[in-house]
């Protein structure tokens, strides 16, 4: 069974579940304990309390360096800000490193006193974008990168991408080799790391050459652990949403990345902070409700596309305090990688933060 990143419409997810849930569906201990978790958490969006321990919010600026943005960055209610780096330009060419930005940009925080958190880019949802080096797009590497789908939020259309072939031994060699030198030049200088999200959306009736869900599985948990043997004191965060092939946990992927992280000591977050979304419910959601308060970290991005969904209980778009109170609550983020789109940040994140910073202690 295939699995899209984002399922276009309730109508086509409920009839995907109602797939998932038939004669192929394996009913073990842990499906039935996400099914009961579901089935008995309430549907709230707005009577949870905002709590005694604030998240730290990092600032997500994507590819642009903080210094373009000291203004909002000073806020004393910010903690720092996550910055995308893509492989290519980490690696410009093979075994040639250029970290320069990332040293520039971890100068200019700690000048203003803020952390720096980074998240390493491999991945591309854009048709003309790719984000792994040149020399990887070649025989040597089974050509080193596939095409990918990519649903970019409600009512937007289908996008394309491209994602490097971390099953190809080859190709994960070489992106460990750059997570280990990064690691010797920034661990417990940088506040954390992250890798981009385990979904990726393949064309089924032609995969590419050597790709297995199996394989790409095994490749999610080899790049883990690399992350953790290269920086043993900066948060180290896989990101986790969706596993191709799976869905509810049918072939256990969600439940043994989760247990892997914990054995070792690896946090976990997502690029997801949609309240209660179906699709999440089945899929990566009801573990981070299960061990929030085992996970050495739970890290969660609020991207742009976050606010174009409905909240059914309201028929308005979640708000930010909606999604705030789900991904604290909920998932138990600690950390909350905040986009900065206007008007929202200015009109609706700075009070929200206002209002829960006034509440602390």
């Amino acid at each position: 069974m295939g699995l899209t990143k984002f399922m276009p419409s309730d109508k086509l997810l409920l009839s995907h579940l109602y797939t998932s849930l038939g004669s192929s569906m394996i009913f073990n201990k842990t499906n039935l304990l996400i099914l009961f978790t579901i089935l008995i958490t309430p549907i709230s969006y707005a009577s949870v309390s905002l709590g005694k321990s604030p998240a730290q919010i990092f600032l997500f600026l994507g590819g642009d360096s903080p210094s373009e943005h000291e203004g909002i960055l000073l806020n004393k209610n910010i903690s720092g800000a996550q910055v995308i780096y893509s492989w290519k330009k980490l690696e410009p060419k093979k075994g040639v490193y250029n970290f320069d930005q990332i040293k520039t940009d971890l100068k200019f925080m700690d000048s203003i006193h803020k952390k720096l958190w980074i998240q390493i880019q491999d991945k591309s949802f854009a048709p003309k974008v790719i984000n792994v080096p040149n020399y990887l797009i070649s025989k040597e590497y089974s050509g080193g990168i596939s095409k990918q789908v990519d649903f970019a939020g409600e009512g937007k259309p289908l996008g394309e991408g491209w994602v490097a072939n971390m099953w190809e031994p080859k190709v994960r060699e070489r992106f460990q080799l750059l997570l280990k030198h990064l690691g010797q030049q920034f661990d417990g200088k940088i506040a954390g790391i992250n890798l981009t999200e385990t979904a990726i959306d393949l064309d089924e009736k032609n995969p590419p050459k050597g790709f297995s869900n199996d394989a790409y599985f095994k490749s999610v948990l080899d790049n883990m652990l690399a992350l953790r043997q290269s920086f043993k004191q900066s948060s180290v965060v896989q990101y986790v949403n969706f596993f191709p092939g799976e869905w509810n946990n049918d072939h256990q992927y969600m439940s043994r990345l989760f247990t892997f992280a914990i054995k070792h000591n690896i946090g976990l977050g997502g690029p997801d902070g949609v309240p209660y979304r179906k699709g999440m419910m089945r899929n990566s959601y009801p573990f981070f409700l299960q061990y929030k308060n085992t996970l050495p970290q739970v890290s969660i991005a609020i991207q742009e596309p976050d606010y174009t969904y409905t909240n059914p209980k309201t028929g308005h778009k979640f708000t930010v305090n909606e999604i705030y109170r789900f991904a604290t609550e909920y998932l138990g983020a600690k950390v909350l990688f905040w986009n900065i789109q206007q008007p929202q940040y200015s009109q609706q994140v700075i009070p929200l933060l206002e209002k829960i910073h006034s509440k602390k202690g």
